[in-house]
């Protein structure tokens, strides 16, 4: 017998919101994740309300955690041009340190297994799966769900078709103590880049931006291109010079991939991250992976219950669920990105705004969903 019906590759929001739905439904569950509990991440901590009623039926409501209540969204231009509006439906400021451990305890407490290992070999022969990690053990299941994040060395070993391609992107996030408004999320473009900005639990400020590397490695590190280059915008440089960093150094990723992804690889079904990223300009990619987790998990479910005919049936209706709930956020975000990274149409844009400051609201219904539940 297998060891488990589902094994989960990462330990993230996906990864996590998964393993507690798929518990709920009497399955056993593996979770294995590469880093221990807790730790931080590089994240916007941006949540939009949207996914509230689910992570409440989960047995995971984050209100016990005290998130930073988030209902109103700003965003300026390099010049300083700035509009302000309320946040369609709201949402929440928490940290990945946090949202992950809490979600973790809440998994094993269900009687879900967390295995701290890396996974070095997925192999799928005779409808079962076999994952091989770094330590020596072999585990099979029936199913497999990918939730190991934005890039990873699996990408490689499964030969996916954009871990070959060099991407242009970093992405640095830091938290802060200092001076921000309440209720607040903003996102500040600058040259190169965009970054956003809001408080999590205990009143802390996380700062989170993308930047093209080639616009960056003019600049000997990331506190001379903050100021040299995120400092330009004003409302940028209010919040850097009044506020004081909480860590040693900021974390960074490189070779963010906002490429096209497979859904299903090998036969493993992709949520998260790994299955499809949003710019971070658009601050809804957490709510985004929680909510492929249950389009992941309600797949599985479906097929053990015989309404999913076959294999293959059940990765078609996955891939069609996943992009008809993302694919126009996804491409919404990679035109307000494009646009923002232009400084004469950011600025157009901008002064349109400014005019209308109604259709910002709308602009942020683009990247986001509704309130959803099983």
């Amino acid at each position: 017998m297998p060891e488990a019906d589902v094994i989960i590759v990462g330990g993230g929001l996906a990864g996590l919101c998964g393993a507690l739905h798929l518990l709920r439904a009497g399955l056993r569950v593996i979770v294995i994740e590469k880093n221990p509990f807790p730790r931080h991440k590089v994240c916007g901590e941006y949540i939009s309300n949207e996914v509230l009623p689910y992570l409440q039926w989960l047995g995971a409501d984050p209100e016990v955690l005290r998130p930073a209540r988030i209902n109103r969204v700003k965003i300026s231009a390099i010049s300083g041009k700035s509009v302000e509006a309320a946040l369609p439906l709201g949402g929440f400021g928490i940290s990945r340190y946090a949202l992950d451990q809490f979600l973790m305890q809440q998994m094993v407490a269900a009687g879900g297994i967390l295995e701290e290992d890396t996974v070095n070999n997925i192999s799928f022969k005779n409808d079962q799966f076999t994952v091989s990690t770094a330590s020596g053990r072999e585990l099979a299941a029936r199913f497999v769900i990918g939730a190991y994040g934005k890039r990873a060395a699996l990408d490689q070993q499964l030969a996916r078709d954009f871990s070959t391609t060099k991407s242009p992107w970093l992405a640095v996030k830091s938290h802060y103590e200092g001076d921000f408004p309440d209720g607040l999320v903003a996102l500040h473009n600058f040259m190169g880049g965009y970054c956003g900005v809001s408080k999590v639990e205990n009143n802390i400020i996380n700062i989170c931006y993308l930047v093209s590397y080639d616009t960056f490695r003019r600049f000997k590190n990331i506190a001379v291109h903050q100021q040299e280059v995120l400092c330009r915008n004003p409302h940028l440089k209010e919040v850097l010079e009044h506020s004081r960093p909480l860590f040693e150094r900021p974390l960074t990723i490189s070779q963010v991939s906002f490429a096209e992804k497979q859904k299903v690889d090998g036969h493993i079904l992709m949520t998260g991250d790994t299955a499809g990223l949003i710019h971070p300009l658009c601050g809804n990619g957490m709510a985004m992976a929680i909510h492929s987790a249950k389009i992941a998990a309600e797949h599985v479910m479906a097929f053990l219950s015989g309404r999913l005919s076959s294999r293959q049936e059940l990765e078609m209706s996955y891939t069609r669920s996943w992009k008809k709930e993302f694919n126009k956020r996804i491409q919404a975000g990679k035109l307000l990105s494009a646009v923002f990274r232009k400084q004469e149409l950011a600025a157009g844009v901008m002064n349109s705004l400014m005019l209308f400051p109604g259709l910002l609201p709308v602009i942020v219904r683009q990247t986001h969903g509704k309130p959803f539940k099983t």
